[in-house]
């Protein structure tokens, strides 16, 4: 099982059950079912998507299968990155199909429309693959868990890694939903607090495939840092475009990856990653317990898994343990 840093304790999540008690143990008799919102399909389905449902999988398999002698159901579907159908899906989950607990919800937008689906129903929402803050500061309730890393563990660490390198002035790509917007506003408040400069910012469409005229606005800002804020398919397509058009060659800017994933690395090819700056959670070759869980998950699906994944298979471990806790 990998270690992992984590927003909130077995505690929490006891004491999370216990306020969804209501509803929660309603359908205790026929036990506990599991839901896997993610992308399935888009630009963040190598980061979540079916790599999340396998973590999940081996997460209850590792759990023994039953919970209170019941068994434990996983069911899973893709939001195509869509407020609307994901919240659809979490209310009839929530609402018909008898689903105890939703987790991953890898797109921000549509975490924010979980986590309110939930808390009016009594329900639990672990958030794994969103990031926005706002799910546990303005949009946190007693029934959702933002688990393993947000916009604000981001902007600290990568922000202020490169401010303390000299980037004292930025310049923001941002897609232009909740995800990108949180991260440009924690990163820049930390920019700002060190005394450093936001020189301007361009918001982008989720899943641009053309981002030309957003960097050479970010090249003539004359900015030290085009920060990106953004994540999976967007922050691939950014980072090839801004190697093509040579936005950084003469050395007076560097690229800032505030979302990125290792599997975003591996897509844009190591040439090409030289020198970026990016902040991991969770890394599969760290020591010999996230070798040994990360080898076990290759082996099911082919490639080592992404922090989301491992945050799934460790978020739904401790949900199982808080469930049995709660009896």
């Amino acid at each position: 099982m990998p270690k992992m840093k984590k927003l909130f304790s077995l505690p929490a999540l006891a004491m999370a059950l216990a306020a969804a008690l209501p509803l929660g143990t309603a359908h205790a008799a026929d036990g506990v079912k599991i839901g896997v919102l993610t992308d399935m399909s888009g630009l963040f389905s190598d980061i979540s998507g079916q790599g999340s449902v396998t973590a999940v999988q081996m997460a209850i398999d590792d759990f023994g299968g039953k919970v209170l002698g019941q068994p434990i159901g996983l069911v899973y579907a893709d939001t195509q990155n869509k407020a609307d159908i994901g919240a659809g899906i979490a209310r009839q989950w929530y609402e018909t199909d008898n689903v105890d607990m939703i987790t991953d919800i890898s797109n921000s937008a549509v975490a924010l429309a979980v986590v309110d689906i939930a808390a009016s129903l009594k329900k639990i929402a672990i958030v794994v693959g969103a990031a926005t803050s706002r799910i546990s500061n303005d949009k946190c309730t007693p029934y959702s868990i933002h688990y393993a890393f947000d916009t604000i563990s981001w902007a600290n660490v990568t922000g202020k890694a490169i401010l303390k390198d000299g980037g004292d002035s930025w310049f923001f790509l941002t897609t232009d939903y909740a995800f990108g917007l949180a991260l440009e506003k924690d990163t820049a408040q930390i920019v700002k607090d060190a005394g450093g400069k936001v020189v301007g910012s361009v918001k982008t469409p989720l899943n641009t495939p053309d981002f030309s005229a957003f960097l050479l606005s970010a090249k003539s800002s004359g900015a030290k840092v085009i920060a990106l804020a953004n994540s999976g398919g967007d922050t691939i397509n950014a980072v090839k475009q801004a190697e093509e058009f040579k936005i950084t060659k003469d050395g007076k800017q560097r690229l800032a990856v505030l979302g990125g994933y290792i599997t975003d690395m591996h897509s844009i090819g190591l040439k090409t990653a030289q020198g970026l700056l990016y902040t991991e959670g969770f890394y599969w070759d760290l020591n010999d317990e996230t070798r040994a869980w990360s080898k076990r998950f290759f082996e099911k699906i082919g490639r080592m898994p992404t922090v989301t994944q491992a945050a799934d298979y460790s978020s739904v471990l401790h949900y199982l343990k808080a469930v049995a806790a709660v009896g």
